[in-house]
């Protein structure tokens, strides 16, 4: 609800833009798409993703590493965001609303990660509150439609796991898991390993033993480990075996 010094997410007299810097990593620019779509997906409507902030636009969402985004840096040089809780920290990450961090911009909401997959996980902790499940896609998890969503002002810390990797295997993988993927994908490629890695993100994992019943990860699609790193995902060398 919209409390003194809440952060404007949504509503139906205003949204909010989505910045990133260019320079930041690939995955800070895909958590960014992946919230301007399930944004999109609860209210009808489409953020704008900005690059820059001389539009000089009222409510943004800042998101990035603390390493890799150039406002951040800003925002932490001149002592308007103190990052020392979770800098140099694995996976960890905050949300923080600011406001009138910069001339003519009046409120920010602040998501930064130590690295990228703790940037990413700030990311997707803000869809699962506004109500996009992690399981929207694999299990059809409805979302539910609404007109506004304030975040309340304040400082939100996220240390890192106490378990370092936390991840899955593919269980039960022939004929069900082998068939579904062949008939939606094509086969165990890059196109059905991106959603899985999109899953493990959302849940905040970021460990996968990858399919090996007739399949070999590297091997079957060229794309698989190149997109693993992209998004974060450790990928472990077989199945239940090892572990």
């Amino acid at each position: 609800k919209n409390e003194q010094g809440s952060f404007e997410l949504f509503s139906s007299s205003r949204t909010a833009s989505i910045y990133i810097d260019d320079n930041d990593d690939w995955l800070v620019n895909k958590a960014a798409m992946l919230l301007q779509s399930d944004i999109e997906k609860v209210t009808g409507k489409k953020l704008e993703i900005i690059y820059n902030l001389s539009s000089q636009p009222k409510n943004t969402i800042i998101i990035g590493t603390i390493d890799g985004s150039s406002i951040i840096k800003k925002l932490i040089a001149e002592k308007k965001i103190d990052v020392s809780s979770i800098k140099g920290k694995w996976e960890a990450f905050q949300l923080q609303t600011l406001a009138k961090p910069f001339k003519g911009i009046e409120n920010v909401l602040v998501i930064v990660g130590n690295d990228k997959r703790g940037t990413a996980y700030g990311v997707f902790e803000l869809s699962k509150q506004i109500g996009v499940s992690p399981w929207y896609w694999w299990a059809d998890v409805p979302v539910k439609k609404k007109n506004e969503a304030f975040v309340k002002n304040g400082v939100y810390k996220y240390n890192s796991p106490s378990v370092k990797y936390r991840g899955i295997f593919i269980n039960d993988e022939a004929p069900a898991f082998s068939g579904w993927t062949k008939e939606k994908f094509g086969g165990v490629n890059h196109l059905v390993y991106e959603k899985i890695f999109e899953l493990l993100l959302r849940l905040k994992a970021n460990y996968l033993w990858p399919a090996m019943w007739g399949n070999a990860f590297n091997d079957d699609d060229t794309l698989n480990p190149i997109l693993a790193d992209k998004w974060g995902i450790v990928i472990g060398t077989s199945h239940h075996e090892p572990m």
